[in-house]
């Protein structure tokens, strides 16, 4: 039976420079998707796959991260006072419980892979799921709920995939088949970045993983990798053999809230989802399209 998967890390120290203006002096995490910021939908999805332990791996600047999972005495106080008990739930069933987060700085912006290697001491020596907030996967069953139940079944490293243009290949690590059932591939390779005439395939990783200790220990390694950075695909590659490894096709739409056309097309998949707002938003919409 593999280890329990309790811990998951959060790397959340980008600047969002495709943002700007809006991301100048807030976190492109904290961009909200309908009413909720991006690492809310990330710590939610995390929470409903059984994680107890939530590590953010910060930079310069991203303090509204951590105000925004903390106690505020004077909102709740106010809310109480005027009777807004919606929003009084709202506010507390987001908080976290006592001592289940952390936080670790990047000092610099060397790559996911040094990204996840900050957050080694907190992790320890046990398996953990990383989660990117700039994916935010639309689905019945929580994406990561989906890669921890296969992980449960096969162990090894297990991370999300989808199919991509093969023009698109050198935007995300790449998978090299040794086999495909059509839901899960079984991985003897991966690329990070590979150009479309050499690409293994056009299975790509998306921002969801369960990774084995093992991979902080290549992470340790500090070897630079695609675009002079620390390269999380190159780490993980490198446990191929030693310990399985799988892609797994999730069920449900991914996002990609770092590209502002796949931002906006999210605000309006996951207002037309709601019950509270699906036919107004619908309504709002029409004359856009007649």
């Amino acid at each position: 039976m593999p280890q329990k998967v309790r811990t998951a890390v959060f790397p959340v120290g980008g600047l969002g420079t495709r943002f700007l203006p809006a991301t100048k002096a807030m976190p492109k995490e904290m961009l909200p998707v309908v009413d909720k910021p991006l690492i809310q939908y990330a710590v939610e999805e995390a929470r409903a796959a059984g994680i107890e332990r939530f590590i953010f791996v910060t930079g310069r600047g991203k303090a509204a991260i951590e105000d925004h999972f903390d106690f505020s005495f004077e909102l709740d106080a106010m809310l109480q006072a005027r009777d807004k008990l919606d929003g009084l739930q709202i506010v507390r069933e987001m908080m976290m419980p006592p001592g289940s987060i952390s936080y670790v700085r990047q000092q610099e912006p060397m790559g996911l892979g040094h990204a996840v290697w900050c957050a080694k001491a907190l992790v320890g020596d046990e398996p953990f799921a990383v989660l990117l907030p700039d994916d935010l996967v639309q689905s019945n069953t929580p994406c990561l709920k989906q890669l921890l139940e296969v992980y449960e079944e096969t162990g090894g490293n297990v991370v999300a995939v989808m199919d991509v243009p093969r023009e698109h290949t050198q935007r995300y690590g790449i998978l090299d088949v040794e086999s495909d059932d059509g839901r899960l591939a079984s991985v003897k390779g991966l690329v990070e970045k590979p150009k479309p005439e050499v690409a293994p395939s056009t299975l790509s990783i998306i921002g969801r993983y369960v990774l084995l200790p093992q991979v902080m220990d290549f992470l340790a390694e500090k070897v630079v990798g695609a675009g002079g950075e620390i390269q999380l695909t190159d780490a993980m590659a490198r446990t191929i053999g030693a310990h399985p490894f799988h892609g797994l096709r999730f069920e449900g739409k991914r996002f990609d809230c770092g590209d502002k056309v796949g931002f906006m097309e999210a605000n309006v998949a996951f207002a037309l989802a709601r019950p509270d707002l699906g036919a107004d938003m619908r309504s709002a919409l029409l004359p856009y399209f007649t």
